[in-house]
């Protein structure tokens, strides 16, 4: 398996990005690290071994960079005015770096927009780069994340702080571009969650019931109420998903 690591310094973030990649082929995957875990979380956890054999196999290829969630989101020193203005430059840095760093890789592969996953926080992160700009990705896998971040923030409130939280800007969106590639039926979107322990299945069926009400084709898949918030429950949940989406 084609495994690589590479990194610059990123003017929008002032600070050393690092990015690994695992494949030589296929679909691209971006994935966004939990809470304030780094680029190789998904190899640590063993997510990549389940994945193996779709990568193996030339069906996606992986991409796995870090968050700024210790300095934003999680940084309770930091004012929520300079918590927000983090995130909203994460995710220019996200479409603005990344995507076309992917998109050089692939080599003008046909698949080269992205499916984009997140689990917990970093379902946040996925969910918001996704909904706000559709148009460059294909989907979203959305595990056990948090879809409002306004209790981060000490009730603090800003136009940056709507056009970050998925769960404001997505129920003001009106027809328009944004929302014709959102219901152009095309995008793979799955919403999961568990139901045990340090799960909050409600914030994912607040999404689906959004979506829904956008008319936004998606998965809504809970599983057991013994399904706790943990590893071991996502890396069956990936396996499970991979033979949906690519089989």
């Amino acid at each position: 398996m084609r495994r690589e690591e590479t990194n610059w310094y990123s003017e929008r973030l002032h600070e050393h990005m690092p990015l690994a990649t695992w494949g030589h082929d296929g679909w691209p995957v971006l994935m966004l690290p939990t809470a304030a875990a780094d680029y190789l979380e998904y190899e640590r956890f063993q997510m990549i071994d389940v994945m193996r054999p779709w990568i193996d196999g030339g069906k996606i290829r992986v991409y796995s960079v870090n968050s700024v969630n210790n300095r934003s989101l999680m940084n309770r020193r930091a004012s929520p005015e300079v918590r927000i203005e983090l995130q909203k430059r994460y995710d220019s840095y996200l479409i603005e770096e990344v995507l076309p760093f992917i998109r050089n890789d692939c080599r003008g592969y046909a698949t080269a927009h992205p499916m984009v996953m997140g689990i917990s926080l970093g379902g946040y992160l996925a969910a918001n780069t996704f909904f706000k700009h559709p148009e460059l990705y294909a989907g979203a896998l959305l595990y056990s994340g948090t879809y409002d971040i306004k209790n981060y923030l000490r009730g603090f409130y800003s136009d940056d702080v709507y056009f970050n939280n998925p769960m404001d800007f997505l129920r003001s969106m009106s027809n328009g571009p944004e929302l014709d590639s959102l219901r152009n039926g095309k995008k793979s979107i799955i919403l999961y969650s568990g139901q045990g322990d340090f799960e909050a299945p409600d914030r994912t069926r607040s999404l689906s019931n959004l979506l829904n009400a956008k008319g936004i084709k998606h998965a809504l898949d809970l599983w057991g109420h013994d399904v706790n918030h943990d590893w071991p429950w996502w890396r069956k949940a990936i396996e499970h998903h991979l033979h949906w989406i690519a089989p």
